[in-house]
């Protein structure tokens, strides 16, 4: 089977859509929250992490040079390990079942992945 190539322009413009994707499952996840302090506390701070992968990345997408884009490249990884993190405390507390948060911490395992592939990248591409 032969592989598709899509173009640097076409990616981002499909991974904008998957990180803003997530960053909406995630509001909906809070809204879903008890208003109980410690399900808020910790909901606010992924609420704030997932939101904050997809505009990172989106101000990756209109930097000015290779260096303002591998800094915003690293922030959009930053939240999107911060997001793994807040998702794993809102499991191992036990305010949200593992099964509710299964899509979820896939979603942003892979978002990781890709974005740590974007930084190597973009710093190779630095040092030459």
């Amino acid at each position: 089977m032969q592989e598709v190539r899509v173009s640097n322009f076409e990616f981002a413009e499909k991974f904008k859509l998957r990180t803003k994707a997530f960053a909406l499952r995630v509001f909906k996840l809070f809204q879903a929250l008890s208003c109980k302090p410690d399900a808020q506390i910790l909901g606010k701070q992924l609420l704030r992490s997932a939101t904050s992968v997809a505009a990172n990345y989106r101000a990756a997408c209109r930097a000015r040079s290779g260096a303002e884009f591998a800094a915003k490249i690293g922030i959009a990884l930053e939240e999107a390990d911060e997001s793994q993190f807040w998702l794993e405390l809102l499991e191992e507390s036990g305010i949200i079942p593992s099964d509710r948060l299964m899509h979820l911490k896939s979603e942003i395992a892979e978002l990781t992945a890709i974005l740590t592939t974007i930084r190597k990248n973009a710093t190779k591409k630095m040092t030459f």
